[in-house]
């Protein structure tokens, strides 16, 4: 297998791990789910065209709800959801995080198969169950350190934009004073924004 098409199938598997665990903040509980699985579908999708694999959305369905089914942990934390005020931000992390490990799980899975030739025909649930729930658990390791890079990158972006606006007061400041002309400022507050 080339390089190449692994690290695109690992960056098709990130992306979808990432939108994902955005679904996982849906306040609203079926909402979540359904989200969650139509972004895996789409996934599965992107990682057939990737691998020359005829796509079968029904079998895609039916693969999904086998491997991830209707387990216990997701069907806690979905419902936390439903107590008022804490429960759709407690219950949206939880979720976050699990709806990144089955999609991790599923497109690993998905990735492995594939790439030994696999098609949708062939699939065998209950041998890769196994190798389903091994990623799952890897999953929400990896899951929460994108949620952690997430996080940093929101922090940094807000550190910069109060910098930003920190720098510009000082122009505003210079400028009023007399120090810099209108024009200055204008070029100067453009450069600070671009």
């Amino acid at each position: 297998m080339s390089e190449l098409k692994d690290k695109n199938a690992n960056s098709i598997i990130r992306n979808h791990m990432i939108w994902s665990m955005g679904a996982g903040f849906i306040p609203v509980p079926i909402a979540d789910f359904f989200a969650v699985t139509a972004i895996q579908l789409d996934m599965i999708r992107q990682l057939s065209r990737l691998y020359d694999v005829d796509f079968k959305e029904t079998s895609g369905k039916a693969i999904i709800t086998s491997l991830s089914g209707a387990s216990v942990a997701r069907m806690g934390s979905r419902a936390i959801k439903f107590i008022p005020g804490i429960g759709s931000i407690l219950g949206g992390v939880t979720l976050a995080i699990l709806s990144g490990a089955s999609t991790y799980a599923l497109g690993e899975v998905f990735k492995s198969h594939f790439e030994s030739g696999g098609t949708f025909l062939d699939f065998d649930v209950s041998r890769l169950k196994r190798m389903y729930d091994e990623k799952f658990e890897k999953g929400k390791k990896v899951a929460e350190d994108l949620k952690k890079e997430q996080d940093l990158k929101e922090e940094k972006a807000k550190t910069a934009d109060k910098d930003v606006l920190s720098r510009i007061q000082e122009l505003a400041s210079l400028k009023e004073k007399g120090h810099i002309t209108v024009e200055e400022f204008e070029l100067l507050k453009k450069k600070l924004i671009d």
